[in-house]
C-alpha cells in the first residue's frame, strides 16, 4: 500500500520512495528513507495535505506525493513509553582540549594570528534558531519568526568582542542539495566564499533530523563547531545529550546553548575562534567505514564512495573542491557537481559501473542508498548519545491548539475569525483610538509652531511653507502611525506563535485551485504589512513558476502604506458605523481580485501545477515580548524615517510647484501653477472614474513614490484643510478612488524588489498591468454604483 492510504493514528514503515528529480531527493533528505517509521497524525480540513510524524518531527505532504511512498507493516501507533533516565551534567572540554582533533602537519598552513580577519558561516536547518543566535553573536536585531523560511538572504555582522571576526547568517537548508532558491544562496556561499569556520546550529530537541546537514558540512573540510540550540527545552522535558560522547564520535566541538536566553554563546564563540585560527578541520568525514561486512548495504555504499573519490581526485584538485563532498554529491546525481567536474567519457562510464554495482548490492538506487547510509549512522549515534525526554510541553500544547486551529470543521472559521479580529482591532478598536489621540497631538504641535512663527514675525512665505507645506504633509501621515503599528503587532504575533505554518497547511488545497502552493500564503500575509519583505519571502518557494505567480499576487494584498489613505477618505465620507466594514471590505476586495488575476495567469502565462507541498510544522511558541517590541519599533522607525525624508521632500516639492507657474513667477491661483499644468495632463485619464480634478491626479502620481504621499499631497494642495475634500469628492467617487488606490501599482521600493526577484521586464509589466486592472475595476465599480444612485 502507499502512504496516502493510512488512517489517522496509524503507523507504517517506508518500503521505497518512488518518483525522481529534486522532490524525491528532498523527501529523502527530510528523512523519508527505507525502513523508517512514519505515523499519519492528521488530514487537513479540506482533505489534503496530510500531517506525518517522522524521525521525531511533524511534516506535511500532499496526497499526490504520499502516493509515491510505498509502506508496509501497518500498525496502530501507540503512545511511546519514555524511560526516566536523566544524565548528570558532565564536565565539558574547554578550548584546546580536543585531543581527538587532527594535529598540525608541516604542510598545514600556519595558525592565523590573533587580530587577523576571520569569517564564519552560520548554517542550520530552517527554523532552528539561526537568526536568534546571529542577533546574540552580533548584537543586531534581525527579524525572527516561528515558521520555516524567515531568513531568505544572507546577513553579515561583526561578532561582539571580536572586531576581527565576521559571521554570515545564511538561509535555512536541510541538505547541501538545494531544493529552493534561498537554499542555493547557502550552498554557493559555502563552496565559493570558503569561510574560515562554520557554526552549525542544530535543534537539540530533534537531533536526528538536524545532524543530516551536519554530516554533509563536515565533508567540506572546513573547521566547524556544532551548537546544540534549545538545550533548555531538552533539560526541562527530562532529557539530556551526552556531549563528550557526541564530540568523540563526530570529531568536532559540541557546545550546548539556548540562543533565546544567550546561554552558552560565549563558549561557542571561543571554540569557533580556536578551531578557525588553528585550521582544526573535522576529524571524521567518513560515516560509512564502521561497516565492512560483505553484503551489508552500508559497506557497499562505503566502497562506492571511496572508488568514486579515487577516480575523481584529479578533477576535484583542479577546481579546488573537497574530495569526499564531490564524491558523495556525484553519487547523489547532483547536476551542479557533475557540471563542475566535467568528467571525461571514460570516467563517466567507470562511474556508471560503480553505481550499478552499488545499486545491485544494496537493492536501492544511489540517492536512497546515500540517504539510508547517513540516517543509519545518525540513528545509531542518537541511540548512544541522546537521553530521550518526555513529550515536550511545547508539543503537547501544539497538539491541543491544533485540535481547533487545524481541526476539520474549525480550521477555516478560526482563520477567518482571527483575521477579522485583527482587522477590527486595527481599524475600529485599539488602532482607531490611538490614531485619534495621535491626530490630536499632531494638531496641537502644529498649532503651537504656527503660533510661535506668527509671534516671531517670520516671513509669510516661509511661514506658509513650514505650516501648510512641510508640517501639514508630514503630520497628515504621522497621525496614522498607530494604525500601522497595531497591524504589525498582530502580524508579528502570528509569525512568532507558529500559526503562519498552520495557515499554509490549512489553505494549501484552496490555493492549489488557483495554481499556487499553500506556502504562498505566508508571503501574501506578510504583504498586508509591507510588500518588500513579502516579495523577498517568495524565495522559500521551490518552483520559479510559483515564485513569480506569488510575487505578481502580492501587490493585491493591501500593504500598510495604504492605510493612511483609506483612513483619510473613509473618515471624511462615511458614517462611523460603516467605516470598519468598508475598510475590511477593501482588504477582501484586494484578495478576490488577486485570486481572479492568479486564475488568469494560470490559464495563460503560467500553465502547469504548483510545486509539491513539503513543509515542517514547528511547535507553537509563546511570542517573545522583546521580539515583538523590536519588530514594532523597527517598523515605526522606518515609517518615521520615510515621513521625515521622502514625504517631507515630496511635501516641499508639491508646495513649491503649486506656488509658481511655468515661468517661475508666483502663481496668481493654484490652478495656474506649474503643478496644476502637470496634473491637468494626467487628469483626463481619471475623468471617467469621477475624479478628474488635477489635484487628485497629482496626488496619485506622487503615490508611485510612496503611497503615504497621496495623503500628504492632498493635504498640502488643500492648504491643510482636510474638510475641503468634500469639494473634490462625493461618497461615491471617494469609494471609487479607494478601489483604484487599493489595486494600483505598489511603491518604488516594492517595484525595485520585484525587479531584483523576477526581472526588470516582469516588474515593468506588473506596473502597467496593475494600473490597467485598477482603472478597469474602479470604472466597473463606478458604473455599478451609478445604477443604484
Amino acid at each position: 500500500m502507499t502512504l496516502d492510504e493510512l488512517q489517522p493514528g496509524e503507523g507504517a514503515f517506508i518500503k521505497q520512495v518512488s518518483g525522481s528529480g529534486a522532490l524525491r531527493h528532498h523527501l529523502l533528505d527530510m528523512g523519508l528513507t527505507p525502513h523508517t517509521e512514519v505515523t499519519l497524525q492528521k488530514v487537513a480540513p479540506m482533505g489534503d495535505p496530510i500531517q506525518l510524524k517522522v524521525r521525531g518531527y511533524d511534516l506535511t505532504l500532499r496526497l499526490d506525493e504520499a502516493r509515491n511512498i510505498e509502506v508496509d507493516g501497518v500498525h496502530r501507533q501507540e503512545d511511546e513509553a519514555y524511560v526516566e533516565r536523566r544524565s548528570r551534567d558532565i564536565a565539558h572540554p574547554g578550548v584546546g582540549e580536543l585531543d581527538y582533533a587532527p594535529k598540525h602537519h608541516k604542510h598545514d598552513p600556519a595558525p592565523i594570528p590573533k587580530g587577523a580577519p576571520l569569517s564564519f558561516a552560520l548554517v542550520g536547518n530552517q527554523n532552528c534558531g539561526k537568526t536568534t543566535l546571529f542577533n546574540q553573536l552580533t548584537g543586531t536585531h534581525q527579524h525572527v519568526g516561528n515558521f520555516p523560511g524567515v531568513t531568505v538572504d544572507r546577513k553579515d555582522g561583526q561578532i561582539r568582542g571580536h572586531r576581527e571576526a565576521r559571521v554570515t547568517d545564511l538561509p535555512g537548508i536541510y541538505s547541501l542539495s538545494p531544493y529552493s532558491s534561498e537554499e542555493i544562496v547557502t550552498r554557493d556561499f559555502l563552496l565559493e566564499s570558503q569561510p574560515d569556520g562554520i557554526i552549525n546550529i542544530v535543534d537539540a530537541t530533534n537531533l536526528e533530523r538536524n545532524l543530516y546537514l551536519t554530516m554533509q558540512l563536515m565533508e567540506l573540510g572546513i573547521p566547524m563547531v556544532l551548537a546544540l540550540n534549545m538545550m533548555d527545552e531538552v533539560r526541562a522535558n527530562g532529557g539530556s545529550i551526552l556531549l563528550n560522547e557526541l564530540e568523540a564520535v563526530l570529531g568536532i566541538p559540541v557546545v550546548p546553548i539556548a540562543a533565546a536566553k544567550n546561554e552558552g554563546v560565549d563558549e561557542l564563540v571561543d571554540h569557533a575562534m580556536h578551531m578557525a585560527r588553528h585550521h582544526r578541520r573535522p576529524m571524521r568525514i567518513d560515516f560509512c567505514k564502521d561497516s565492512d561486512v560483505q553484503g551489508d548495504p552500508i559497506a557497499s555504499v562505503h566502497r562506492a564512495i571511496h572508488a568514486t573519490a579515487h577516480m575523481i581526485e584529479p578533477e576535484t584538485r583542479k577546481i579546488k573542491m573537497p574530495l569526499r563532498f564531490a564524491a558523495t554529491k556525484l553519487i547523489e546525481k547532483d547536476r551542479l557537481m557533475a557540471e563542475k567536474l566535467s568528467l571525461p567519457q571514460e570516467k563517466q562510464e567507470m562511474f556508471a559501473h560503480i553505481l550499478t554495482i552499488m545499486q545491485q548490492e544494496t537493492g536501492l538506487d544511489a540517492e536512497a542508498a546515500m540517504a539510508h547510509m547517513r540516517f543509519t549512522f545518525i540513528t545509531n549515534l542518537c541511540v548512544q548519545t541522546v537521553v530521550r525526554p518526555h513529550e515536550s510541553r511545547e508539543h503537547q500544547r501544539s497538539v491541543m491548539i491544533d485540535r481547533i486551529l487545524t481541526g476539520r470543521y474549525t480550521a477555516i472559521p478560526s482563520f477567518m475569525a482571527i483575521m477579522a479580529f485583527i482587522f477590527t482591532m486595527t481599524f475600529a478598536g485599539i488602532g482607531a483610538m490611538l490614531t485619534d489621540g495621535m491626530a490630536v497631538v499632531v494638531g496641537s504641535v502644529t498649532a503651537a509652531i504656527d503660533t510661535l512663527l506668527t509671534a516671531t514675525g517670520v516671513n509669510p512665505v516661509v511661514h506658509d511653507l513650514l505650516i501648510n507645506g512641510a508640517l501639514s504633509g508630514i503630520g497628515s501621515v504621522i497621525s496614522f502611525l498607530p494604525t500601522i503599528v497595531t497591524l504589525f503587532f498582530f502580524l508579528s504575533i502570528l509569525e512568532d506563535t507558529g500559526y503562519m505554518a498552520r495557515v499554509a497547511f490549512v489553505m494549501d488545497r484552496l490555493l492549489r485551485r488557483i495554481g499556487l502552493s499553500g506556502r504562498s500564503i505566508v508571503p501574501m500575509l506578510v504583504g498586508f504589512g509591507c510588500s518588500v519583505p513579502a516579495v523577498m519571502a517568495t524565495r522559500t518557494l521551490a518552483s520559479e513558476r510559483d515564485r513569480k505567480m506569488t510575487v505578481l499576487m502580492i501587490p493585491f494584498m493591501s500593504c500598510s502604506a495604504k492605510l493612511p489613505i483609506y483612513a483619510l477618505l473613509i473618515g471624511a465620507f462615511f458614517p462611523q458605523q460603516w467605516q470598519a466594514i468598508i475598510m475590511i471590505g477593501l482588504y477582501f476586495t484586494g484578495i478576490i481580485v488577486g485570486i481572479l488575476f492568479a486564475l488568469l495567469l494560470r490559464r495563460t502565462r503560467f500553465r502547469g501545477e504548483p510545486v509539491p507541498f513539503v513543509m515542517e510544522l514547528p511547535n507553537y511558541r509563546l511570542p517573545s515580548a522583546k521580539s515583538v517590541a523590536r519588530l514594532i519599533w523597527d517598523k515605526a522607525k522606518g515609517f518615521l524615517i520615510k515621513a521625515f525624508t521622502i514625504i517631507f521632500l515630496a511635501s516641499i516639492i508639491i508646495w513649491c510647484l503649486q506656488m509658481f507657474d511655468a515661468r517661475l513667477n508666483v502663481a496668481a491661483a493654484p490652478e495656474q501653477s506649474l503643478l496644476a499644468a502637470i496634473g491637468k495632463l494626467a487628469a483626463p485619464v481619471f475623468a471617467p472614474l469621477g475624479f478628474g480634478d488635477w489635484r487628485v491626479a497629482t496626488a496619485l502620481i506622487t503615490g508611485f513614490m510612496a503611497k503615504e504621499t497621496v495623503v500628504s499631497t492632498l493635504t498640502v494642495l488643500l492648504g491643510g484643510d482636510i474638510t475641503l475634500l468634500q469639494g473634490l469628492f462625493t461618497p461615491l467617487t471617494a469609494l471609487v478612488l479607494l478601489v483604484f488606490i487599493l489595486l494600483y501599482t505598489p511603491c518604488v521600493a516594492a517595484i525595485s524588489t520585484m525587479r531584483r526577484e523576477i526581472g526588470g521586464v516582469n516588474a515593468f509589466m506588473t506596473v502597467i498591468v496593475q494600473c490597467m486592472i485598477a482603472w478597469s475595476a474602479a470604472y466597473m465599480v463606478r458604473r455599478l454604483l451609478l445604477l443604484f444612485v
